[in-house]
Formats: structure tokens, C-alpha cells, sequence
């Protein structure tokens, strides 16, 4: 055994070193039929449902960037290495992850810049950019891993058309460490915009502001961020920066010039709604970086928090039906299409499921919750019976002896 192994008071944690460790640890776990829990970081353990596994798989010690090719927008890591790692070095370079992935941990009480590139595409995480840009599925290139049956594999490549036939790089991305070990991701990374400015529209209420952020994106303004604060929610992000009252946000990113005259069209157009201000640069980064990590509702509690993906015309209806019942905290990314909900007390998920069905549908998944409260909840939003039995497929695939983090998704 080349591997560390370390122990905490309710598990015992296995480090491995290199792939071969891995599949060394996943074929001990299958044979002695004990459970596995995966995680990089642990930066977003509170995520899902609790694995209840006496021993932890960590990824830490995969760590380290192995190819960066900025002339070839590609990037080759170990699956453990920290995000914040990669993103300082393509800032370097000039570049950046266009899906702008949030950082999970300060929702959950945890250091900021501790998640890891596996567990960023384990979670399939992104950020406000997802409008435009997509999520991590969207731009992974390929991985090697190791499946619950401890066989290493690779899919994909170092190019988009190396990839032919069931992708299996997207197909592990949103699996939350359930079908397979990530030991190695290759990414695409796109240079970064010169520079960035946000228009922030003052005093709309929820409906009025869908409507606005609906027309910027239909605009030739090329918005990269639309999210809308609700009174006392916007003195939440950019330390205050915004005051209380509601506050919908629009950014625009490139070229200076280009910039600047996409804000000169749409500026005017905006202002016919409501007063007008204006963030440049560094102001702007900051709110969305606190949009991006929920950080009006990184409150250092365990409030139950939900995300919840609607059609962004229906968000404020859903919002409004719910604190009728409920007392609700909201606000509002992606065009009002992914609402964040902090609730006071129990989570309702029931109330909150039934709510999205009598107004049109969409996908709750319950995000922050105690350990006790997620084991006794369905923290995924139910799936349809077709797609429950291909994912059930999947996972007899893939770890048919169901070692890999058992529980997390259901």
C-alpha cells in the first residue's frame, strides 16, 4: 500500500497518489464489499444526500496542473487540483473557465477556493456566465477514471473532435462520484474579457424586472450576467456596495470600446424602468462573484437553501406563491431561470415540489440542509420513470456493486 491513509473520529481517509492507487482502493472496496465516499477538497460534502461510508476516497493528493497550452486553449490537470489554482494560472495567460464555476464553499461554512477541478465537473457546476457559455459538461474535453468496477479508462481527448460516439467525459459530469473516479479532466479555456460593466436597474419589483432582464437578452447588447436582487437581498453582495432596495443586474464584457457602446444602446432603453447606475470593472467583478456563490445567503447557518431552474418568466409567480405559505428569501440568475431560495425552519419540500408543478414545472434541488434533514429528504428533484431506469442502467454499468459514494443521489 503506497497510499496515506489518515483518521478522523467517524472515518478513516485514503490518499492515493497516482491512478493505480485508485484502482487499487475502488478493487479493495468491491471485494470487501465497503462502501466508498469520494470527494476532493470536501468543499461541497454537504451536497446531496449524506454517503454513509466509514471510509473517504480523497483526491487531494491528485493534484497539479500536467499541460497548459494557452496557444491551443486547452488544459490538462489532476482531478484534485483547486480550482483557484488553475483560474490564477489562466489569468496569467490572459485567460479564463468561461462557465465560471461557483464555489460552493462559503454556502456551507467552509474557506472560500478549496474546490477542485474534479469535483467542479463531478457537480457539473457554473456560474452567471451559463447563459451564454454553459456549464463544466460543456467544457470538458476528456478524463481518465476509474469505475466502480476498478477498471481505469479514458474517454475524450485533447481536441473537441477526438470525441465520437456517447461521450462519456459529459455523460460522468452532474454524476456526483456515483459512476466513477476522476483521476484527470482536460479542459477548454478562452481568453478573457478585456474588461466588464454592469447596469444595474433600481426599484423594479420581481415581475418588472423579469421583463427587463427578458428584453436585455433579447437586445444586440450581448449580456453575459442577468440576475435580479430583491429589496434587502442586494445590500447582500459587494459588501453593500448596492444599498437595499431591489436591484437587477445586467453585465457586459469585452473589448472596452465594444463595451462601451453596447452600454451607450442599452443603457437608455434600461433607464425608461427605473434609475439607472453603473459598475465599472472591479465593483462588477465583486457582485458577481457574490451572485455566482449565493453569497446573500452564505449566513454561516444551516438554513435550508434550494436552487430551483424555471423558465425565467415564472420565477417570480413560484417566488410569490411560496411566501404566501412560507417565510422565503429569493433571488434571481441566469434571466430569472434559477431561483435561490433560503427558507426559516424545515426545508417544505413538498411545498416547494407541488408549488413548481401548479406553475409550470422545473427542476428543486434542496442544496443546504442538515446532515439530518438531507438523509430524511429528497434532496434531487424526482426523476421521471424513463429517465430513473437509464440511470439506473448506468449505475449497474458503471458500479454495479454500488460502492461508489452509495446514496448521494437517492
Amino acid at each position: 500500500m503506497s497510499f496515506a491513509v489518515t483518521t478522523d473520529p467517524d472515518r478513516t481517509i485514503l490518499r492515493p497518489g497516482s491512478v493505480e492507487d485508485v484502482r487499487e482502493i475502488v478493487a479493495a472496496a468491491v471485494s470487501q464489499g465497503e462502501p466508498l465516499e469520494i470527494e476532493g477538497a470536501g468543499s461541497k460534502r454537504g451536497l446531496g444526500r449524506p454517503v454513509q461510508a466509514a471510509r473517504t476516497l480523497s483526491l487531494e493528493g491528485l493534484s497539479g496542473v500536467t499541460l497548459y497550452e494557452p496557444d491551443e486553449l486547452v488544459l490538462s490537470a489532476r482531478a484534485g487540483t483547486p480550482i483557484a489554482e488553475i483560474e490564477r494560472l489562466v489569468d496569467e495567460a490572459q485567460q479564463r473557465l468561461e462557465f465560471e464555476p461557483m464555489d460552493y464553499g462559503p454556502l456551507f461554512g467552509r474557506p472560500a477556493g478549496r474546490g477542485t477541478l474534479g469535483g467542479v465537473l463531478a457537480c457539473n457546476l457554473s456560474g452567471p456566465r451559463r447563459l451564454k457559455q454553459g456549464a463544466a459538461r460543456d467544457h470538458v474535453l476528456g478524463v481518465t477514471a476509474v469505475s466502480g468496477r476498478a477498471e481505469v479508462f479514458k474517454a475524450g481527448g485533447r481536441v473537441v473532435k477526438n470525441v465520437t460516439g456517447y461521450d462519456l467525459s459529459k455523460g460522468l459530469a452532474g454524476s456526483y462520484g456515483t459512476l466513477a473516479v476522476m483521476t484527470d479532466v482536460t479542459i477548454k479555456v478562452l481568453p478573457k474579457a478585456e474588461t466588464e460593466t454592469t447596469l444595474v436597474l433600481r426599484g423594479l419589483d420581481d415581475a418588472a424586472a423579469a421583463g427587463a432582464m427578458a428584453a436585455a437578452m433579447g437586445s444586440s447588447a450581448e449580456v453575459s450576467g442577468a440576475a435580479h436582487l430583491p429589496r434587502y437581498v442586494a445590500s447582500r453582495v459587494a459588501s453593500g456596495l448596492l444599498g437595499a432596495e431591489p436591484a437587477t443586474c445586467l453585465r457586459l464584457e469585452g473589448f472596452g470600446p465594444s463595451v462601451a457602446a453596447r452600454a451607450a444602446h442599452l443603457g437608455p432603453a434600461l433607464a425608461k424602468a427605473g434609475p439607472l447606475e453603473v459598475l465599472e470593472r472591479e465593483a462588477s467583478q465583486a457582485l458577481w462573484r457574490d451572485v455566482r456563490d449565493v453569497g446573500p445567503f452564505a449566513d454561516g447557518t444551516e438554513a435550508p437553501v434550494w436552487r430551483i431552474s424555471v423558465a425565467p418568466t415564472r420565477g417570480p409567480e413560484i417566488v410569490l406563491a411560496l411566501r404566501l405559505q412560507a417565510a422565503v428569501d429569493a433571488f434571481y440568475d441566469w434571466q430569472g431561470g434559477l431561483v435561490w431560495l433560503r427558507l426559516e425552519g424545515e426545508p417544505e419540500a413538498a411545498l416547494v415540489r407541488d408549488t413548481l408543478r401548479r406553475h409550470g414545472g422545473g427542476h428543486a434541488m434542496l442544496v443546504r440542509a442538515p446532515d439530518a434533514v438531507r438523509a430524511a429528504t429528497p434532496v434531487f428533484h424526482p426523476q421521471a420513470a424513463p429517465l430513473a431506469a437509464l440511470a439506473g442502467r448506468l449505475k449497474d454499468q458503471f458500479d454495479p456493486a454500488g460502492v461508489l459514494n452509495p446514496g448521494r443521489m437517492g
